[in-house]
């Protein structure tokens, strides 16, 4: 089966929505697809490209199995809402070069775009017309309802309107829509989107790699931490939709009331200056950059008490993937989430749960913690079995590839295609996650596969 992917973000960006994009492809590589995938060059979370991709031009790599396509785009230093939407919209024009000839002359199967962008999407549904593949949309972030909540594109007005117009226009384009929790779900319907078109495709982790670990790692050390530390932890973006100030209010707020707790804030990102200014003079505040994937799971076994801090706004919007890494390390996590909630559901019985933006309730929670071990393990226990049941790559990448397989098979608006046969693994050794290599995993793809298993990991209309 060929498949071509539409995506902004991909390796070796290291989290976000890069991380599930790139271990997807790569991962249907590894199952015998051929995968192509027009992106942008690496720049998130610093807004930033590295040396070796600034370019002003197209350049095109292998990449473990994947042909990999990238166009040049416009990365602000410093993102606004505007600067956010030409950003986005750079990527649109740049984008379709590539989107149309590789379309055109390698006749897909299956068109696979990933939102972000919901600008450069209809490339995808309209390249699928033209060659008669299936159009399939996959939602990581409701982005245009998290600005509009955030104030990030100005006040109500004409302008929403138009903009939520347009919104419901590309997300009619498409055969196939997907998101990543019941909750995102239940707002694409809101937006017109009938549930038969309509699937959950949640991210996933490696529960494989990530594996619950001594937390007296060797990052712990660098950072001067004692063995007898309560160490609570953030890791990943550190942008304004996070709400990453809240943790350094809820450090000051336990300063004197537990001596032992000590938090990290690992990662990078554009407020990470004023998040460090804010922590000055804050002794139980450290700080660490963006670890490689090789370092991600004795970072997180470094945790005692993993944080998950939320805006009000946007807590029902969106369904964070870094849970997926918080849970399988075995540890409890603090989330800020309201009620009937991706997160909440997702975090409780494995953690605590207070309400969003509430700086001094997550100092509470975090403080109960720190001082109950018992607790601690009972949950992190917990959070452990919940990663292996529902967040567990091998299964949830072998449900798409089966949807794939299925949908490539049915008629769309622009024709049909002749049933497609059943794909082997591939005899290969190797595949890769991010920058390691596991055979393992293609064993585990292929179980699935033969298991033919259905559940709460499969691309279900909840």
């Amino acid at each position: 089966m060929r498949i071509l992917m539409i995506g902004i973000n991909y390796a070796p960006d290291l989290i976000g929505v890069a991380k599930y994009n790139t271990e997807l492809c790569e991962s249907l590589a590894a199952a015998g697809h051929d995968v192509r995938v027009v992106t942008a060059p690496p720049y998130y979370p610093d807004w930033k490209v590295p040396a070796g991709y600034r370019s002003g031009w197209y350049s095109r790599q292998r990449l473990n199995d994947v042909t990999v396509i990238r166009a040049p785009i416009y990365v602000p230093g410093r993102p606004s809402g505007a600067k956010r939407l030409l950003h986005h919209a750079s990527f649109l024009v740049s984008a379709a070069i590539p989107v149309v000839s590789t379309a055109l002359r390698w006749r897909p199967d299956v068109v696979f775009a990933v939102a972000p962008s919901l600008l450069s999407a209809p490339l995808a549904a309209v390249v699928a017309r033209m060659t008669g593949a299936v159009s399939w949309l996959h939602v990581q972030d409701l982005e245009l309802d998290a600005a509009l909540e955030l104030g990030m594109l100005g006040k109500t007005g004409t302008a929403h309107k138009l903009m939520l117009g347009a919104e419901r226009l590309i997300l009619g384009m498409f055969d196939r829509i997907s998101t990543i929790s019941p909750q995102m779900m239940d707002c694409l319907q809101r937006k017109g989107i009938a549930p038969e078109r309509l699937g959950k495709f949640r991210n996933w982790i490696d529960t494989s790699v990530i594996v619950p670990g001594s937390n007296q790692t060797k990052l712990r050390a660098d950072l001067g931490l004692k063995p007898t530390d309560i160490v609570a932890l953030y890791s990943g973006a550190m942008s304004n939709k996070q709400g990453l100030e809240l943790i350094i209010e809820a450090a000051a707020a336990t300063v004197g009331i537990h001596p032992s707790l000590q938090f990290v804030l690992c990662g990078n990102g554009p407020i990470k200056p004023t998040l460090t200014r804010m922590a000055e003079g804050l002794s139980n505040v450290h700080f660490l950059d963006l670890q490689p994937s090789e370092r991600v799971s004795e970072l997180l076994s470094t945790a005692d008490i993993h944080l998950l801090p939320q805006k009000v706004q946007v807590s029902d919007l969106m369904l964070p993937s870094k849970l997926a890494g918080m849970l399988a390390s075995g540890r409890p996590v603090v989330a800020m989430a309201a009620p009937g909630t991706g997160i909440a559901s997702e975090t409780e019985g494995a953690g605590l749960v207070v309400a969003p933006g509430d700086a001094r309730a997550l100092a509470s929670a975090i403080v109960a913690l720190a001082g109950d071990e018992a607790l601690r393990a009972r949950l992190g226990a917990v959070a452990r079995a919940r990663a292996e049941q529902r967040w567990d790559r091998a299964a949830i990448v072998s449900s798409l590839e089966r949807e794939f397989l299925a949908f490539a098979q049915r008629p769309t608006a622009g024709g049909s295609r002749p049933p497609q046969p059943t794909i082997p693994v591939r005899s290969i050794e190797q595949v890769t996650t991010g920058s390691r290599r596991r055979p393992e995993f293609v064993n585990r793809i292929a179980a699935g596969r033969a298991r033919r298993h259905t559940g709460n990991v499969s691309l279900s209309k909840e």
